[in-house]
């Protein structure tokens, strides 16, 4: 079978809410379960190409696949070309705006026929992309939330120990600075000063908070500060990067690679992590990179760790993976984790299926 001969015929959209093994409590809300949009792009070839989204609110899920429906409609009886159906598909919905639901269920499409393209080709995605597997340097997203203080010597413990990480993710912005200050010195305490920390304020401060509490965090030896204020106050993370000494992280919420030249030009941060679900999947995903790469700013991914690790083999300023275990509960084969490091496995494709058992079990009323 060739990659030319891949044709699209239809797709089938399913939700799932899946169980938070440590539920995710931030400045955005507290999570129990984890929504999921599972994309199965189907082939006339027989070929199926998948792809997940995660748009956090489960009624945010029907926006998601009504448009996802809605792009399919443009896109059958075609063949598959990622790079030129992004561009189609967002054009399309371009008269309600090229961000938002719009993108997302773009970036959906997109992943899906990658997806595929590779599946045909006999390749890992990083393969097909030119690139070669090795496993990728990760940290542990999966706790360390705005939960007591009391619990977080212990949880960063058991974080380290689920795939001997040597960096992990705490979130910060508790009411009082004497509480953040609290929150490092247990996780410190527990893990040792080896381990990086990465922390991140979810967008929970007011620019006059966060430069008074990232001041006063400068010293503690974080990784990096992520998000302290609203991602599109780009002029105050500007102001922030400027007059701190820890490298601050923007990327989550970038929408396209559009976004991430925006930032990089206001010199809004030193770093950048897009998310596959709003940079637009793997093209957006190569176009930020490659205006990363030139500029010299290191990238990491947000969420998605099993498609993002292919796209970090192919990355020239390639950083860190973001590793949460959220999607375990409707992978047939969970991806490894060695010595802190995601590994990809020789599989076609993006190197995941869907548990079909668990996606019955998990799976949310239409």
């Amino acid at each position: 079978m060739t990659i030319e001969g891949l044709t699209f015929d239809r797709l089938e959209i399913r939700a799932v809410a899946v169980p938070l093994g440590r539920p995710v409590v931030s400045k955005v809300g507290r999570f129990d379960q984890w929504p999921l949009v599972l994309i199965d792009l189907h082939t006339k070839e027989g070929v199926v190409g998948q792809a997940s989204l995660a748009p956090y609110l489960k009624s945010s899920v029907r926006a998601i696949a009504a448009t996802l429906e809605q792009l399919a409609e443009l896109r059958r009886g075609e063949t598959l070309a990622p790079v030129e159906d992004f561009h189609r598909n967002t054009g399309a919905l371009h008269l309600v705006g090229r961000a938002g639901i719009t993108l997302i269920a773009a970036s959906g499409l997109d992943m899906a026929a990658w997806d595929a393209l590779a599946k045909a080709a006999g390749l890992p995605l990083a393969r097909l992309l030119g690139g070669t597997l090795a496993p990728v340097p990760a940290y542990n997203s999966n706790g360390l939330w705005l939960t007591p203080l009391e619990s977080l010597a212990e949880e960063a413990s058991a974080l380290v120990e689920e795939g001997g990480f040597s960096a992990l993710k705490l979130r910060l912005g508790r009411p009082r600075l004497a509480d953040d200050l609290a929150a490092i010195s247990a996780v410190r305490g527990a893990v040792g000063e080896d381990v990086k920390l990465m922390v991140d304020f979810n967008q929970g401060l007011s620019f006059g908070d966060a430069l008074h509490r990232c001041q006063a965090l400068d010293d503690e030896g974080l990784y990096w500060f992520e998000e302290p204020i609203r991602y599109d106050n780009l002029a105050g993370a500007a102001e922030l990067a400027r007059r701190l000494k820890t490298p601050l992280q923007l990327g989550e919420n970038f929408y396209g690679p559009r976004d991430l030249a925006t930032a990089l030009q206001a010199d809004a941060c030193r770093y950048v992590m897009p998310d596959l679900m709003r940079i637009g999947g793997v093209t957006g995903w190569q176009r930020a990179a490659a205006l990363a790469g030139a500029a010299g700013i290191e990238m990491s991914s947000h969420l998605y760790p099993e498609v993002s690790a292919h796209l970090l083999r192919v990355t020239e300023t390639a950083h860190w993976l973001e590793w949460q275990d959220w999607a375990n509960p409707v992978l047939a084969e969970p991806f490894r984790l060695e010595n802190g490091h995601l590994v990809i496995p020789e599989t076609p494709g993006c190197g995941f299926a869907w548990d079909e058992a668990a996606v019955g079990r998990y799976r949310l009323d239409d």
